[in-house]
């Protein structure tokens, strides 16, 4: 039995549609499914002040779980990679369209604390090489990127991963 009024969870389903399609992102088309991680997200907000993957085990501390506030750090990675993110919630356009099923992945999330984005060590004026990612540019709009490849799709503009460039 859902704690999670309809009415809220619709709205949020609404908003983080609405939020994807502008952004070139696609929802799980399966809506009943998606409710439910949407109504994982709201209660995750209840529970711990932020929108933690409902898929995973969240500290509850805002900095432990940076990585894992939705839209997470690993979507793309894993759109690009397996066709969705590790919760389902976004999906690629195949998936969106039918043309594919999601099949469950591998998580990406590093399980030692010190490896996840958050507790990496960055300091201002590091060099590109002594980055724990290449930095990628797209040369329609300059959006950057830092990660091992570049996104599938300018989450701007929309241009396609061929047109982005490594910086620097």
């Amino acid at each position: 039995m859902s704690t999670v009024p309809k009415e809220e969870i619709n709205k949020l389903f609404a908003k983080l549609d609405t939020d994807a399609r502008k952004s070139g992102y696609f929802l799980n088309p399966d809506s009943d499914f998606t409710r439910e991680l949407v109504e994982g997200l709201i209660a995750n907000e209840k529970r711990y002040g932020h929108q933690a993957c409902p898929c995973r085990l969240a500290d509850g501390v805002r900095q432990e779980d940076l990585d894992i506030i939705c839209p997470c750090d690993y979507r793309d990675a894993d759109i690009e990679n397996f066709g969705a993110c590790y919760c389902a919630l976004y999906v690629s356009k195949d998936i969106a369209e039918g043309k594919v099923q999601a099949e469950p992945l591998p998580d990406q999330r590093p399980t030692k604390r010190e490896e996840r984005p958050q507790f990496q060590e960055s300091e201002a004026g590091t060099s590109n090489s002594e980055l724990s990612h290449p930095v990628w540019r797209c040369r329609v709009c300059g959006y950057l990127a830092a990660r091992d490849e570049p996104p599938g799709l300018c989450p701007i503009c929309k241009a396609t991963k061929d047109r982005f460039e490594r910086f620097m």
